[in-house]
């Protein structure tokens, strides 16, 4: 089913252009990434499709009945809106059922005598059943926390950037429409939430439009590519490895054709300088020939970014991390967490939102200070902080001024010293750009401008905060190979699951309630590990590839190296043994609980309130797991230390 048609659409700010003569069309099914680097318009492009902006030519025509919804990266919300009316807050015949029986209960709670309201209430409800609307709330409430949001009554105002993105997103999912489009879905949610939304989208009926930079999610979700690149369109019938490959033979075609362009060129150049006259027809020819070919030139490219940046001599001792405790209220964040880093490093840090990444980084950095234990930093560290705000960066500032605040003068890697305004242009600020006002700028462009801050001071720990939110894919490709090459340590916290396969070769994973535990290996290996084993569980040989710290872990060892108090042999008591057996057994028992409760939360869908009871206790059933790791590393802890005194 045909649903919209995009006909010859152009587009400029000022002298710049941004796409220019774009055709085609999208069908039911659909599922369309939009491709290209920071600046090139694709948020642009999407408005003009959605209708928010209008095309300097061109239109875009929609059929009939078919609804286009659009989350945009700065989403509207009414006043002292809650977070569930905001999903419920559509148009759609389901959710004014919804909103009436939700207004129906609210009055008679005030007069619940009055016969007028108890008419009204019987009627909302049989409307409910009609139009079967039940699923509806309970779907909403689902969506909301699947993306980390749990209180439904807190007012959308009161919450985080972040967090209201993700309540529009969750009223974006499951408000009706044929065509959904995406801006940066996946910036500011965790990894299981992507995961969530990326198998949403996969089963979603109707067509979408997306914008992300979050490659495997591009390759699982997209069908249809479209690269914005040089103010052109690319078509591409592919997922994004598919469309890789397609790219690298279009580009490969048209370098032959400009080798064959740029050959003739040079023919005919060589007859024009060989004084040839413009008299005959044949002559005049050969001339037009000649301006003609010089015409077709190719576009000029845009540029790749050049991340040649020096860093600074780095000591043995680097960060050493000690019993670090953080809590804010009642809420602990880090509970006994150690760790000491090695050069050449390579940390991602992951977990839900909300669960204490971001904390440890400003502990680190110095921003905050544990409650408990030390952070020691060594004497030749020179932090790299590239956080996920832009509040620090002064709007009013132009480009070059921002970047002159840090140093006139940068220091590339091979030695030499070149000016700001020529390091800005290895990063694609070109001389025009770097004279204009940051708040100018688009969302990826400030992230590479902060990029270009935080390098040109000759770091050599990096604290990257969600570095893929909003830097376009080819960005990230020149980050990735920056930091294969970076001779210092990288901790990383991201959700974007290729960035973490690609850099870092330990993963610090936040389990919640204070938990952290240390896997080593990438995402991809970390993920796996748990899918098997869950959080903290053992591996086959009876050894914990997650431990609650790398601290821990060192005094477990100090303590089996150490010889038993002499005239005393450690044992076990008979309670210790007989929990020895059967932890494994145990473990396995809660596991298969929480896997069950899942699936009745499943069934349960459509009534919110058993949901409630459900979500209940898998929260009790994952305390008592969490329990019961903490006994398995207790009494692991303890053969091994009789294992010692052998």
């Amino acid at each position: 089913m045909h649903l919209l048609s995009v006909e010859h659409i152009t587009k400029s700010y000022g002298e710049k252009l941004l796409f220019e003569n774009v055709t085609f069309g999208v069908e039911d099914g659909d599922k369309v990434g939009i491709i290209g680097v920071n600046g090139t318009g694709k948020s642009t492009f999407l408005k003009v499709i959605a209708g928010l902006e209008q095309a300097d030519s061109g239109m875009v025509s929609i059929g009939n009945r078919v609804t286009v919804r659009m989350l945009a990266q700065d989403p509207v919300f009414a006043p002292n809106e809650t977070t569930l009316e905001h999903v419920l807050g559509g148009d759609s015949p389901q959710l004014r059922a919804v909103q009436a029986y939700a207004a129906a209960m609210e009055a008679i709670e005030l007069k619940p005598s009055d016969v007028a309201l108890q008419d009204k209430l019987i009627k909302a409800n049989q409307l409910m059943d009609e139009l079967d609307a039940w699923q509806l709330e309970s779907d909403a409430k689902m969506a909301l926390s699947k993306l980390g949001i749990n209180d439904f009554d807190a007012k959308v105002e009161t919450l985080s950037g972040g967090q209201r993105k993700r309540v529009a997103m969750a009223a974006a999912l499951l408000l009706p429409s044929d065509v959904l489009i995406l801006d940066e879905p996946t910036n500011h949610i965790d990894n299981d939430s992507v995961a969530w939304l990326e198998g949403m989208l996969q089963k979603r009926r109707g067509a979408l439009l997306m914008i992300t930079h979050d490659r495997y999610f591009l390759d699982r979700v997209s069908n249809r590519v479209i690269e914005l690149d040089k103010g052109q369109a690319h078509f591409y019938q592919a997922n994004y490895s598919r469309f890789l490959e397609l790219k690298l033979d279009r580009e490969e075609r048209e370098a032959s054709t400009e080798s064959k362009r740029q050959n003739l060129l040079r023919n005919e150049l060589a007859w024009i300088r060989r004084g040839a006259k413009a008299r005959s027809t044949k002559q005049k020819a050969r001339i037009d020939r000649f301006e003609a070919l010089k015409a077709d030139a190719p576009k000029q490219a845009g540029g790749k970014m050049d991340v040649s940046v020096a860093s600074t001599r780095l000591g043995r001792k680097i960060i050493e991390m000690e019993d670090v405790k953080k809590s804010f209220g009642d809420r602990t964040l880090i509970r006994d967490f150690s760790y000491i880093a090695v050069p050449e490093d390579r940390v991602g840090i992951v977990g839900r939102n909300g669960s204490g990444k971001s904390t440890l980084m400003k502990l680190i950095t110095g921003q905050l200070t544990p409650d408990e234990g030390t952070v020691d930093l060594g004497a030749t560290v020179k932090l790299g902080w590239f956080s996920q705000e832009h509040e620090e960066m002064d709007q009013s500032l132009r480009v070059i001024e921002y970047i002159r605040e840090g140093a006139e003068q940068v220091k590339t890697a091979d030695g030499s010293t070149i000016s700001a305004g020529q390091m800005l242009e290895r990063f694609l600020f070109s001389p025009t750009m770097q004279w204009t006002p940051i708040s100018k700028l688009s969302g990826g462009e400030k992230r590479r401008l902060q990029l270009l801050r935080v390098l040109m001071n000759a770091p050599n720990v990096l604290l990257l905060d969600e570095p893929t939110n909003d830097l376009d894919i080819s960005t990230l490709t020149v980050l990735e190979d920056y930091l294969d090459d970076f001779p210092g340590v990288v901790f990383v916290v991201s959700h974007d699951r290729y960035f973490l396969d690609r850099t870092v070769d330990k993963i610090i994973a936040f389990e919640g309630n204070g938990v952290i535990n240390h896997h080593t290996g990438n995402y991809s290996d970390y993920q796996a590990f748990v899918e098997k084993f869950g959080t903290g569980a053992p591996t086959s040989n009876g050894a914990a590839a997650s431990k609650p710290s790398a601290g821990a872990e060192a005094k477990s060892t100090e303590a089996a190296a150490k010889p038993a108090v002499k005239g005393r042999t450690l044992k076990m008591s008979y309670k210790d043994q007989k929990d020895f057996e059967q932890i494994d057994g145990w473990i396995e028992a809660a596991e298969n609980d929480i896997s069950e409760i899942a699936t009745r939360m499943e069934e349960a869908s459509s009534d919110s309130s058993r949901l409630l009871e459900l979500a209940a206790e898998q929260q009790q059933l994952e305390e008592k797991l969490e329990k019961l790791m903490d006994r398995w590393a207790e009494l692991n802890e303890l053969a091994e230390q009789i294992a010692a005194q052998k």
